[in-house]
This record gives C-alpha cells, structure tokens and sequence, in this order.
C-alpha cells in the first residue's frame, strides 16, 4: 500500500485530494498548519479518515516527524490568491518558498523520492495569443492607462489588432505577473533542482481556475467563483471585472483530486508539468451567469473594475495530461455550476 503524505491536507483542495487518495487504496496522512487564511476554526482530527498533524511545513522537525514511512509526498500546502497588498509578500514567499524548500531538504534526509506538486496557471502569465496577420505573439503586461480607458485585450505590436487566445501548453515561456505567481514558480524551481540533485521525480500539476465544495468563503484569499456566490447568497448581483470578457478554464475540484491520484501512480523521472484543466474554456461573465442561473440569483454585473496582476486570457491545453497520466476532467461549467450552487463553503 502507498503511504502518501499530503501537506495542506485539510484545505479546499487537499481534502479532495485526501479523500480520493483513500479511496484509491493509500494510505493518506495529512499536515496542515491551519493557516487562518484557509481556515477559520480549528482543523479536524480526520479527514476522510485520514490522521491530521498540525504542523507548518516551514518546521524541520514536524516535516521529518510527518515523513516517517511516506513513499510519496502530494505537497498542497500554500497561500493561494491575489492576497490583499503588498504586505502579504513576506507570507506567500515564506509559506509557499521557503516551506517548500524546508519539505525538499527533509524529503532528501528521509529518502522520500517522489513528489507531486501543486502549481498553478498562474506562472504562465499572458496565455498563448495569435495575430491574425503576424501569428503567434507575446504580448507585455497590460498597463494602467490602458486598462483604466477601458482597454483590455492585448494588442499586436505590429499592426495593433485585437489578438485572439490560444492554447497554452506546459512548454510555453514562463512569466509570473504576481506575487502569488511568483511563488508558485519559484517552488517548480526548487523541486526540478531537487529532482536534479536527488535523481527523485516529480509531478507538477498546473491547476487552472479551480472550484467546488469547500472553497473557502469571504477572505480576499477566496477564488471568483466562491466571491460571486458569497453575493448571490446575499442577494447582490456578482460584480465582474474589466468586461466579463477574460477567459479561463474552470476545472471541478473533484477533477483535480483525479489528477492528483494519477499524478501518484505515475512516476516519470525528473520533473514533468501538466496542466490540469477541463479543455472547454469560458469568460468569468459566463461562469457568473451561469452560477447567477443555477442559483436563481440577480445576473451579473460589469465593472470595469481591473487589478493590475490579472491576466487577460489563459486558455490550456489539456493534452499532455491525457496522453501521459490518462487524465481528462469529467465535469463541464454547466453541471459544475449547478453543484457548487447548493454545495457547502469553508
């Protein structure tokens, strides 16, 4: 039987995952430091049956103590979001950074040799974009003063022309627009040279815009989706940003603990990414209408509101996934939707 540790085991997403471990036949032990941006009560003793540890994978010895017997390591364990300012930089980096590299040196000391990853979309940036005229194209990060005139979409920068997303795939270039991102790709960094140095292997899984049962509710660290259904609940209409226009693939959180399972039987050598994704993209104006819908709420709203660390488009190819690991997400927005609309918030 596989002993899989999962770091942030008792999160949104690590309890899915935890749970789908289990019932793959692992054995699942679970550290989490409860860290009151994803929790606001204290952490059960259990999750899907699984021990919980409260312990802060920035703790040498409360890592070595949770790596005892473990084969591989599911490290979920973060700060997610675009957080509130600047004064948050010092968390992410400590808690995502440095906690990932505490997790590697001790992974290293114990002989644990494989490792899955959660990454994000983030670390591409701007998705994939094509030129009608000039082909494909990589556009710079969008400025204030176009995006407060109410501009956008990436221009050409040859001819000016609106450029249309394209598919992104795991081998495009690598350019973090936040603090958040930034994080997320430092971490690949560190475990591609750990993977390096210690011949171990890893996974790292990219998570698209991830919701479902168990998103955390009401912190400025929640994904848009639990935002705009915390205002339906309340009577208010989602407020969307810029034109309701960006693009992004919307994957269940059942999805992604499929992802993770695969992610455990596998085991490539090295590091290798995938994106996980559900392959059928939609604008945040349709996944709020379609939540709006399912929830009989107000239709949403247009803002023009912007923050300047989104992204216009991210669009990904779900291939790689498929091919090598035999994922492919089950759930579309519609279904999703319908569930999340009556499913229980952190």
């Amino acid at each position: 039987m596989t002993h899989v540790l999962v770091t942030g085991g008792a999160g949104f997403i690590g309890s899915h995952v935890t749970a789908a471990l289990a019932a793959a036949g692992c054995k699942v032990s679970i550290l989490d430091s409860g860290h009151p941006a994803a929790h606001q009560g204290p952490l059960p003793s259990e999750v899907a049956d699984s021990p919980v540890t409260v312990g802060d994978v920035r703790d040498r010895e409360a890592v070595a103590r949770a790596l005892a017997g473990v084969d591989v390591v599911v490290h979920q364990a973060a700060m997610v979001g675009m957080g509130v300012d600047l004064d948050d930089l010092p968390e992410y980096v400590g808690n995502n950074d440095l906690g990932t590299a505490v997790l590697l040196a001790e992974m290293h000391r114990a002989g644990v040799a494989r490792l899955v990853l959660a990454s994000s979309m983030v670390v591409y940036g701007e998705g994939a974009y094509e030129c009608g005229h000039h082909g494909p194209q990589r556009p710079m990060p969008r400025s204030v003063a176009h995006l407060a005139a109410g501009e956008f979409d990436p221009a050409c920068a040859v001819c000016g022309e609106t450029l249309r997303p394209a598919l992104v795939s795991e081998d495009a270039p690598l350019e973090p627009r936040s603090v958040y991102a930034a994080t997320k790709l430092a971490q690949e960094h560190l475990a591609a040279a750990w993977a390096r140095q210690s011949g171990g292997s890893v996974v790292a899984l990219r998570y698209h815009n991830v919701y479902g049962p168990g998103m955390p509710r009401d912190t400025p660290y929640s994904g848009v989706a639990a935002i705009f259904r915390s205002a339906l609940e309340a009577g208010r209409a989602p407020r969307v940003f810029e034109d309701g226009g960006q693009r992004r693939d919307f994957v269940h959180v059942s999805d992604v603990a499929r992802a993770n399972v695969a992610a455990v039987e596998a085991d490539p050598g090295g590091m290798v990414a995938y994106n996980v994704a559900s392959g059928r993209p939609a604008t945040v104006g349709e996944m709020a209408a379609a939540l709006a819908g399912a929830m009989g709420g107000p239709q949403p709203v247009t803002t023009g509101e912007f923050r300047l660390g989104d992204v216009r488009h991210v669009v990904a190819s779900p291939q790689r996934a498929a091919d090598e690991l035999g994922f492919r997400a089950e759930i579309d927005i519609t279904a999703g939707m319908i569930d999340f609309a009556r499913a229980a918030l952190r």
